[in-house]
């Protein structure tokens, strides 16, 4: 199976399976979700969610955090990773925004990319959840089941590499979906040291699956 044909496969099986997925980070506008994606960095959605809420009572939009001194945005962040670099961004990103964009989140990702902190992941999470621009941010998650599923190949070997592969596989209305189903079956399922191939639906277009099957079949073994 082609790994175009893969891709049809996952959407048909997640349109019935998971149809409404979307981001597990709490907002309410476009400002919490970038504040919230920039936190995410290498930091759990769980975590973050945990700290959002009094964050944003203490900093309700753009200008205010544009306001704000370092020393009052760190205690709201310290028990996230890398507190004291993204402190420093966050007021600097809301602080080039109300500058040059009026206090509006820009709406591409080149924008965005100027923005202080806000790498191509950022970006596309940002212009996927909130527009459904066909944009395919790369985790770890989707890194990993990309590969497994032999939806892209071993020479994708950067999260760039993978994203230019996986944009071409889905039809330009479904990558924004196709991200989120990527990272949730990352997350729950296709664990990284124990995936869950007994519940797996995906087992019948998975490449790392067949591989295991070959492996513990009498035929290798001998």
């Amino acid at each position: 199976m082609s790994p175009k044909e893969k891709a049809a496969f996952l959407v048909q099986y997640f349109e019935q399976h998971m149809p409404n997925a979307q981001t597990e980070l709490h907002y309410s506008n476009p400002y919490e979700l970038l504040v919230a994606v920039m936190l995410s960095a290498q930091c759990t959605d769980k975590r973050v969610n945990q700290v959002t809420p009094a964050f944003f009572r203490a900093f309700p939009d753009v200008h205010a955090l544009a306001r704000a001194s370092f020393d009052e945005v760190f205690p709201y962040i310290k028990s996230i990773s890398y507190p004291n670099s993204k402190a420093k961004h966050l007021i600097a990103a809301a602080q080039q925004i109300v500058a040059q964009h009026h206090g509006e989140i820009p709406t591409d990702v080149v924008s965005l990319m100027q923005l202080p902190g806000v790498g191509r992941k950022t970006a596309n999470v940002l212009t996927a959840v909130l527009y459904n621009q066909p944009n395919m941010p790369v985790d770890t998650h989707v890194f990993r089941v990309s590969h497994r599923l032999g939806l892209v190949p071993a020479s994708a070997n950067t999260p760039l590499k993978v994203e230019q592969k996986l944009v071409k596989l889905f039809p330009p209305e479904k990558v924004h979906k196709a991200h989120h189903w990527l990272i949730l079956h990352g997350r729950y399922v296709c664990l990284a040291r124990k995936p869950k191939c007994d519940i797996c639906g995906l087992k019948e277009i998975c490449r790392y699956y067949a591989r295991l099957q070959r492996s513990f079949s009498p035929k290798h073994r001998g």
